[in-house]
C-alpha cells in the first residue's frame, strides 16, 4: 500500500469514527432525557406538594417539554447532517465541524435550560421541600459525573 493510500484510508477511518462517537453520544443523550429523573419522581412522590405547588410545577414541566422536544430536534437534525456531510465527503470538513458544532449547542443550550428549570421548580417548594429537592438534585449531578 502506498503512503498516500495509507494516508487517505486513515483519513476516512478517522473521520468515520469521529461521526460514530458524535452519533454515538447523541443518541446516549436524547435517550436518557425520555426517562424519567429521580428528581421529578422526588418532587411528585415524596414532598407532599400542595395542589397549588402542583398546578405551578405541572405548569414549569409543560413549557420545559416543549422547549426539550424542540432542542432534541435541533440534535438529530444537527446527527443527519453530519451524517449527509461525512457520506458526502468522507473527510473531516467545515461542513461536518458545522454539523457536531450544531449539535453541541443545540446540547449544551439544553442542558442551560434544564437546570432553569430545575431552579424554577424549586422556587415553587418550601425551604423544608427546597432542602430535600437540592439534596436530590447534587446527588444526580455527582452520580452522573462519575
Amino acid at each position: 500500500m502506498s503512503i498516500t493510500r495509507g494516508i487517505a484510508l486513515t483519513l476516512v477511518l478517522s473521520t468515520l469514527a469521529a461521526a460514530i462517537g458524535a452519533w454515538g453520544g447523541g443518541q446516549y443523550v436524547v435517550r436518557r432525557m425520555h426517562h424519567a429523573t429521580p428528581l421529578h419522581q422526588m418532587v411528585h412522590q415524596k414532598l407532599d406538594l400542595t395542589p397549588d405547588q402542583e398546578r405551578r410545577i405541572d405548569g414549569l414541566e409543560r413549557d420545559y417539554a416543549a422547549k426539550r422536544k424542540a432542542r432534541e430536534a435541533e440534535m438529530r437534525a444537527a446527527n443527519a447532517e453530519l451524517a449527509q456531510a461525512i457520506q458526502e465527503q468522507h473527510s473531516y470538513t467545515p461542513k461536518v465541524q458545522a454539523a457536531i458544532d450544531r449539535f453541541h449547542m443545540a446540547m449544551a443550550a439544553l442542558q442551560k435550560e434544564s437546570i432553569q428549570h430545575v431552579i424554577a421548580m424549586r422556587g415553587v417548594l418550601t425551604p423544608q421541600q427546597a432542602a430535600r429537592f437540592d439534596d436530590t438534585v447534587v446527588k444526580n449531578l455527582t452520580e452522573q459525573a462519575q
